[in-house]
């Protein structure tokens, strides 16, 4: 049962010799014959649920991906992991389990797949945790791997509008305002999400997307592709193929997420007016990939690049609009002609950010304003917010409140300066009198001592390096 050392060699762990005779007739009962055992075992880790429509369709896609990577020669196995639907928790206590369940994820992929000695990982995900949770699983393992967006929702349409879920938030503000009728409020509702993909503007999981694209983890111009798409479908397949070099060449994350990686996913968040929780995740997988960054890179980034994509929740448009133009290659395009991001950086498909690129058209088609530079108060808080919020919002203030951080101390009547231009942040109160108020002010007792809830609590790391748990 000699195998290529350079295709299987966690695997052989468990497959190879006298002594592992037992595992191997457990694997046989799922599938494997003798020539199976010479072949790399790659994990494919299967987001599927029908909690939210941002995983409902990933079941198929987990079995496409099976198949590219059996026919590329390599022994797939399916595994699990959870969600949280953020826009179904929203507003309930059990929103405090969304970034919990990063972790959870993270952890789960993590421990299949180095419990099962695998050689590679595809993992295929659609929510907005499931995506960064992999990521920083993919990161820890440092095994080849290659991540599936399940893709994008399509907008709904009402009375000629594209809507996506943010378009119903709004209709409840509006409709407990009296500025709109019973027929459009129950119309947003029933066609908001016609089918299955995450939320359709630039949100979190479209954000994340679009982030893990440009750092190279997963293929090019698969980012903004609709769920119930065939091309979907296709592309995924591919990326087992894919994973299957990337094993071949024993081509691993670490090496294609690198600072300068970084820095591009960065650059391209910015330019499409991504969600603020790229922060808190990108901050996380860096962490998790052993590659130095801060909240301070943000900033330095988000200087000099200019905002290119006129998206939802701040522009008219959604992700399948973005898709229609060029997708996330093109805006890449666009920063590397402009010197803003890295060409020489690696990619899952053996070739550089530029050599990716390079077919791609440098402008979008004549007529099209979904790729072009735009312009366009709402709340203070150390809690996270969603990635439809849009406005002047400031979240994840550190040290946060529990922790006894300034914020903390702010009573009703304070006198606070928000500067987005100056990037300052100012409770207006005397240092003597926040000292008196730091003296009498405790922490409150943990709402969840023990469980999930309270061992995220003990462990998780600020906010502002990434919220992980170590």
């Amino acid at each position: 049962m000699a195998s290529d050392p350079k295709l299987n060699a966690h695997s052989r762990e468990v497959t190879s010799g006298v002594e592992r005779s037992p595992n191997r007739a457990m694997l046989r009962a799922v599938g494997f014959t003798d020539a199976d055992f010479a072949k790399p075992i790659v994990g494919v880790s299967n987001a599927h649920s029908t909690i939210t429509p941002c995983n409902a369709g990933i079941g198929p896609l987990a079995a496409r991906a099976e198949a590219g990577v059996r026919a590329a020669g390599g022994m797939p196995q399916i595994f699990g992991t959870i969600t949280i639907s953020d826009g179904i928790a929203m507003g309930t206590e059990g929103m405090k389990c969304s970034l919990v369940s990063r972790e959870v994820i993270a952890d789960s992929i993590e421990c299949v797949v180095r419990g099962q000695s695998m050689d590679g990982l595809i993992a295929v995900g659609g929510c907005d945790k499931n995506m960064p949770g992999a990521m920083i699983a993919i990161a820890r393992l440092d095994v080849p791997s290659v991540f599936v967006y399940a893709g994008t929702i399509k907008p709904g349409t009402w009375k000629g509008q594209d809507l996506t879920v943010v378009s119903v938030f709004e209709a409840v503000g509006a409709r407990n305002a009296g500025r709109m009728s019973d027929e459009d409020f129950s119309g947003i509702e029933h066609n908001a999400c016609p089918g299955p993909g995450a939320c359709g503007g630039m949100y979190t999981a479209n954000t994340m997307s679009s982030a893990i694209e440009a750092l190279g983890m997963s293929l090019p111009m698969t980012s903004t592709m609709a769920a119930e798409d065939a091309e979907k479908a296709d592309s995924t397949e591919e990326a087992g193929r894919v994973l299957v070099r990337c094993i071949e060449g024993q081509l691993l994350p670490r090496q294609i997420m690198t600072r300068a990686a970084f820095d591009n996913a960065i650059t391209v968040v910015m330019a499409v007016g991504g969600s603020t929780n790229a922060v808190l995740h990108l901050l996380a997988i860096a962490h998790a990939a052993q590659v130095p960054l801060t909240i301070d890179d943000f900033e330095s980034i988000r200087k000099r690049v200019p905002v290119l994509c006129d998206l939802k929740p701040s522009g008219k448009y959604v992700a399948t609009d973005l898709r229609r133009v060029g997708g996330i290659p093109l805006v890449m395009k666009m920063l590397l002609r402009a010197g803003l991001i890295d060409g020489s950086c690696m990619t899952v498909t053996g070739k550089t950010v530029a050599e990716n690129l390079a077919e791609v058209p440098d402008s979008p088609p004549a007529g099209q304003d979904v790729v072009r530079p735009f312009d366009k108060v709402g709340f203070v808080t150390d809690g996270r917010f969603s990635g439809g919020t849009f406005g002047m919002v400031v979240g994840h203030v550190a040290p946060e409140a529990q922790e006894g951080g300034t914020i903390a101390l702010v009573q009703d009547g304070d006198s606070i300066t928000i500067d987005g231009d100056h990037n300052e942040l100012e409770l207006h109160v005397p240092d003597d009198e926040l000292a008196r108020r730091r003296a009498m002010w405790t922490a409150p007792a943990p709402r969840y001592p023990t469980g999930v809830l309270g061992k995220y609590g003990r462990n998780a790391a600020c906010a502002s390096v990434g919220a992980y748990t170590e």
